[in-house]
């Protein structure tokens, strides 16, 4: 494709760098008004400048991408009320051996919730966690907001599910989820190890520091939490059985001690009458008390009337003292406090079985759409149509589900699709292409690493989204003049290297903002993760998963 009209090229690049400019800098002084402004600011002025037409406009955005985005943003709302990420939570410090176990389980954890749920949720939903398991343990938090941030960027992208641009991949090259799946996994897999390899021995001498009360005694008091000083705080039903009735039962429970124990009251009234001035002999009345009333209990006489001789005759039986006070407790009618009490239980039970039997259909339904995707299903109607299942099971209005989802990061995909559509329609990528393509073929190594560069570092400046809708088609056109096989290898190296490339530095992925983001702003944990601290470890992680995962997706 030549290059457009020098007007129409002109005013292309100042749409598309206006969108740049907002996308990768939301909050520019001059214009702070954030990534989904800029997005449909950049598609107004390809229209206005007419760079593209209106209807062609409407054409570009892609509406299976925009339905598959929906439906795994409202599955995974529901999966996060149902606690699923609460117990991938609970996961990470369960029977943990230590900072670095704990290290390489937010590595584990991360990369697998990332590849199922996408890597914005998972750093949504884990990062205050980790934060607050690090700092309960006086851990650095850094090792572990970087375990996050890069171990879920590289998770994603096993599944077409995990990030934007992967859905964009496996829409716009109609590879299958279980195709996907079997072309990244494994570099997915080694992707991981070899990061949180590369993190133990980057921070290898933070981790190993002990906490102080280990080794030796604690230099200060304990510090306890508010709820567990709550929970051990005095209170009544933590008294004897005895103490802790009201002052009506006590009389019911004691007269009839009383009067059975005439023997001993003589012994009693001894000790009444003794002058007690300390807590010790407090307690040894008490103790004297319990064991004359248990030693002396006595039998009560009691004359009923016989019913069978019809009244004429009477019959005697005896009572122990522990008799009477069942029986006294028996013939009590039962407190309407007690009744309300079970009635609250069985309403409770009642509320968790429920409970149990949504958070069970929630994971089933779940499933049952992750077979869907893998037998080959339209991922984009699956996901909708999972996500529309569980708000029917919901049996609730679906307002404040719906809610929840972002439709801010939809309009902006929107407008993206108009403005790279319109960018592409300038010529100019394709100028740029065809000086790079005849040597970055994937039909040789130099080839490989070339196209793995140029990807790299696109990504970075552009974002991986723009990147695979710039390069995508074209990378893949190159690819399948040389053989079927190699245009599905393209479009898998074009999703493992856009990915990997987030790792690169702070701006490279959302993800890695929203571990800053959430990070920063947390309640008592807050820490601010900045853009060196990442790089530092971002440069060398990301070379040598990029390499090593390049060979693995390249032998598939």
């Amino acid at each position: 494709m030549a290059l457009a009209g020098t007007s129409k090229v002109v005013l292309g690049c100042i749409a598309f760098g206006i969108f740049w400019v907002m996308a990768v800098f939301p909050t520019v002084p001059f214009m702070p008004v954030g990534r989904t402004a800029g997005s449909l600011l950049g598609a107004m002025l390809m229209v206005l400048f007419r760079v593209i037409s209106p209807e062609d406009a409407y054409a570009a955005i892609d509406l299976p991408i925009i339905g598959l985005l929906f439906g795994t943003m409202v599955v995974s709302i529901f999966l996060e009320r149902a606690d699923m990420f609460k117990y991938l939570g609970n996961l990470l410090s369960w029977k943990s051996r230590g900072s670095k176990d704990l290290l390489f389980r937010v590595c584990i954890v991360s990369a697998f919730a990332s590849a199922l749920f996408t890597n914005d949720t998972c750093c949504v939903v884990l990062t205050e966690f980790i934060l607050k398991v690090a700092r309960q343990n006086n851990l650095p938090p850094q090792p572990f907001l970087l375990a996050l941030a890069t171990s879920s960027n590289i998770g994603s992208a096993a599944t077409p599910i995990g990030n934007p641009q992967n859905l964009v991949i496996a829409v716009e090259s109609g590879i299958s989820f279980g195709q996907f799946l079997l072309g990244v996994f494994p570099a997915m897999i080694v992707g991981v190890l070899t990061n949180a390899a590369i993190l133990l021995l980057y921070f290898w001498k933070y981790l190993s520091v002990e906490k102080d009360q280990e080794g030796g005694q604690p230099t200060g008091p304990e510090v306890v939490a508010d709820d567990e000083v709550t929970s051990h705080r005095f209170t009544p039903a933590r008294m004897s059985h005895v103490s802790s009735l009201n002052p009506d039962d006590m009389d019911c429970v004691s007269e009839p001690i009383i009067r059975s124990n005439s023997v001993s009251t003589t012994g009693n009234e001894n000790l009444r009458s003794r002058s007690i001035n300390s807590e010790a002999d407090i307690q040894l009345a008490i103790k004297s008390l319990r064991a004359s009333s248990m030693s002396h209990e006595m039998v009560e006489v009691s004359t009923v009337p016989d019913r069978r001789d019809e009244g004429a005759s009477s019959r005697k039986f005896t009572r122990t003292a522990s008799q009477q006070r069942s029986v006294i407790i028996e013939d009590l009618a039962p407190s309407p406090e007690i009744n309300g009490e079970k009635e609250k239980e069985t309403e409770v039970a009642e509320k968790r079985w429920k409970v149990l039997v949504w958070k069970t259909a929630v994971y089933l339904i779940t499933l049952g759409m992750l077979i869907a995707l893998l037998m080959g299903l339209n991922m984009s109607w699956t996901a909708i149509t999972a996500a529309l299942v569980l708000l029917a099971l919901d049996f609730t209005d679906a307002q404040a589900c719906l809610e929840k989802v972002s439709y801010s990061l939809l309009i902006f995909f929107c407008g993206m699709f108009i403005t790279v559509d319109g960018f592409n329609k300038t010529g100019i990528p394709n100028t740029l292409w065809e000086l790079v393509e005849p040597y970055s073929r994937i039909d040789s190594a130099k080839g490989v690493a070339l196209l793995a560069v140029v990807i790299l570092i696109l990504s970075n400046v552009a974002s991986n989204v723009p990147t695979v809708l710039l390069l995508g088609t074209r990378v893949a056109a190159s690819a399948a003049s040389i053989s079927h096989g190699s245009e599905r290898k393209a479009w898998l190296i074009l999703a493992w290297v856009s990915t990997v490339a987030g790792n690169l530095t702070l701006l490279g992925s959302a993800a890695n903002l929203i571990v800053c983001e959430q990070a920063r702003r947390a309640q008592f944990f807050g820490y601010n993760l900045t853009f060196w601290s990442h790089l530092r470890f971002g440069v060398p992680s990301t070379i040598i998963v990029t390499a090593i995962g390049l060979l693995i997706v390249i032998s598939y």
